[in-house]
């Protein structure tokens, strides 16, 4: 029911992913991420919420992205209608998709990152948002979000999309999760505005004096 990106950035230390999907509440239920650890996107006809934390539980005892999704699937009866990503902070990634979800289903993986989905419209989809997360020069965020653009042209969700969401978490900067549950034209578009003023005037200023993860202490004193 899904499309998502999972990546890191090497420069800055970032991990992000984004995701949409033709129902409800995309970011509460696909995308999860610890700066300790990795990301993960857990979607499908039955998501696991509990596959999207137990993998970075796994990644964070030090098991790597692709054993880590192994150990996390091998065990639910129920994996055949479950998808699961996860980027561990090398840069690897894992992933399965079970053989129930509907076609178009699958992953791809790129430099520092993998793309995943079902219920396509095709499975080109899936090498439009990697392409345009590669051959982008834009900040982080940004390109995470224009993968959801790329793939929305591609023909995304073959439902339509109703919901989308960005989550990044970077070391010198507060998270940044945002999330549009429910927009029955374009979630998308809308996440898009949401990111800007998020980013940008007084939030922004506002956001400034949150604890990061390498000043735990920070106030704007």
């Amino acid at each position: 029911m899904t499309f998502s990106i999972l990546a890191l950035d090497p420069e800055t230390g970032a991990i992000g992913g984004a995701a949409a999907t033709g129902s409800l509440c995309v970011g509460g239920w696909v995308l999860r991420g610890d700066l300790h650890a990795g990301m993960s996107a857990s979607q499908g006809a039955a998501p696991s919420t509990f596959w999207g934390e137990d993998v970075l539980i796994e990644m964070l005892r030090g098991t790597g992205a692709t054993q880590a999704v192994k150990q996390i699937t091998s065990t639910d009866s129920g994996r055949d209608y479950r998808q699961l990503t996860a980027l561990d902070l090398s840069g690897q990634t894992g992933a399965f998709t079970g053989d129930l979800n509907e076609q178009g289903k699958g992953s791809l993986v790129f430099g520092n990152g993998i793309v995943s989905g079902n219920m396509l419209a095709n499975i080109n989809v899936l090498d439009a948002m990697a392409l345009s997360f590669e051959q982008s020069d834009k900040p982080f965020d940004q390109r995470l979000l224009n993968t959801l653009h790329a793939a929305v042209k591609e023909g995304g969700d073959y439902r339509g999309l109703l919901s989308a969401a960005l989550l990044v978490l970077h070391p010198n900067n507060p998270p940044l999760t945002l999330r549009i549950d429910y927009h029955p034209n374009d979630p998308v578009t809308a996440l898009i505005e949401l990111h800007k003023k998020a980013t940008t005037g007084d939030y922004a200023n506002w956001a400034k004096q949150v604890p990061i993860l390498n000043d735990k202490e920070r106030t704007l004193d």
